[in-house]
């Protein structure tokens, strides 16, 4: 008898490169920066915004190796981490709105310049860099453009896991199709 392990339980979980992950890494280091730099110390903001952002990230990490075994959970922890970083982004215009400061327009070609940035970038101390040489109001706005980039990521990256249930099926849809194969081999 051949060795069937490979027809369930494949082992996913290699996040690090998904492009979503990488935006998060970036949002989570320039956030840290921000809070820190313009918040005065002890404000309950600067540990809420840097939460926020962590959990944008450490749950893409989480739902990830969950989802060999559970879709569920996978798509779950998916969506904590998309929750996260709305909650980050109400952080952040909630900051230029209290300090009379512009949030930029979709169509703004600064908005634009950033968005290219992002896609070629992916370094966290390049957008750590880049934001000490920035205002609080462009740094705001930066990191609104990322997390608009790291939603629309987010949205295409669920429907993957959604789309590659439907074509597979769950762990134990698996695990009959494979236990069920092997007894007919």
């Amino acid at each position: 008898m051949g060795d069937n392990n490979h027809e369930f339980l494949p082992q996913r979980g290699n996040y690090e490169n998904l492009a979503v992950y990488k935006l998060a890494t970036c949002i989570y280091a320039v956030t840290s920066y921000f809070a820190n730099a313009f918040f005065p110390k002890g404000d309950r903001t600067i540990d809420q915004m840097v939460q926020a952002a962590r959990s944008g990230k450490q749950n893409i990490a989480e739902g990830s190796v969950d989802g060999n075994t559970s879709t569920e959970m996978e798509i779950k922890l998916m969506n904590v981490a998309r929750g996260s970083m709305h909650e980050l982004k109400a952080d952040y215009e909630d900051y230029l709105i209290h300090n009379g400061l512009e949030k930029w327009s979709s169509d703004d070609p600064r908005t634009t310049a950033t968005r290219q940035f992002c896609k070629a970038n992916s370094d966290p101390n390049v957008f750590i860099a880049k934001a000490k040489e920035r205002s609080p109001e462009t740094i705001a706005n930066i990191t609104l453009t990322m997390i608009h980039q790291y939603d629309y990521l987010m949205v295409r990256l669920i429907e993957s896991i959604k789309r590659r249930f439907l074509e597979n099926g769950g762990i134990k849809e698996q695990m009959f199709n494979a236990r069920k194969k092997y007894r007919n081999y």
